[in-house]
């Protein structure tokens, strides 16, 4: 009685494998997918197996198959567009070292676990400062939902001090916002203003 919950999770962990195991270089076998539910208490026959990467192939998974094994062919992002998305994250001034490398996990939880080891790169940005803003990663999620709604904003600015801090002014900004931009790798929020009219802050 046990196992038989165990049973309708088979499909899921079958594309799990299949997405993180197998890629053109790296071959999985039907003996390979057997040990693995096995491992998580999911018994499967090598029928019933040809059975379940059908169904998977129905769902839209491009499966390969091979006199070799299987693998998965295209995926949501192929390996190059991982890496530009990765080059773009490390080489971005405003976030901060701590979410890049959160962002660039994610990222490689997109590829096989052969093709993430080719995402773990380090970019060389010449006078490139990170952020040490934890938070602007968050103040642009609220910005663009402030957009969405078409609601306004009322934030605080802050300088840094000669002692590292920051420092806030005295008082509060309030702005009806229109988008975001970058530009030599700052992120700036275009806004009107009531006291400058139209105008941007530095995010």
């Amino acid at each position: 009685m046990a196992k038989y919950p165990r049973q309708k999770l088979k499909l899921f962990y079958l594309r799990d494998f299949l997405l993180r195991n197998s890629d053109e270089e790296h071959l999985v076998t039907i003996k390979d997918m057997i040990a693995h539910l096995a491992s998580h208490d999911i018994s499967a026959e090598r029928k019933s197996l040809y059975s379940d990467l059908s169904l998977l192939q129905d769902y839209g998974m491009d499966i390969v198959r091979t006199p070799k094994g299987y693998y998965v062919g295209s995926r949501a992002f192929e390996l190059p567009e991982l890496k530009l998305l990765v080059d773009s994250v490390q080489s971005s001034k405003f976030i901060t070292h701590k979410k890049t490398g959160t962002l660039i996990h994610k990222l490689e939880s997109l590829a096989s676990v052969h093709e993430a080891k080719q995402l773990n790169r380090q970019v060389f940005v010449m006078n490139r400062i990170k952020s040490m803003n934890e938070s602007i990663y968050y103040n642009v999620d609220t910005i663009q939902d402030a957009i969405d709604q078409g609601r306004q904003i009322t934030f605080r600015y802050f300088d840094w001090g000669l002692d590292g801090k920051p420092k806030y002014r005295d008082r509060d900004y309030t702005a009806s916002p229109y988008g975001l931009c970058q530009d030599n790798e700052n992120c700036y929020l275009l806004a009107h203003s009531p006291r400058h009219g139209i105008t941007s802050y530095r995010v």
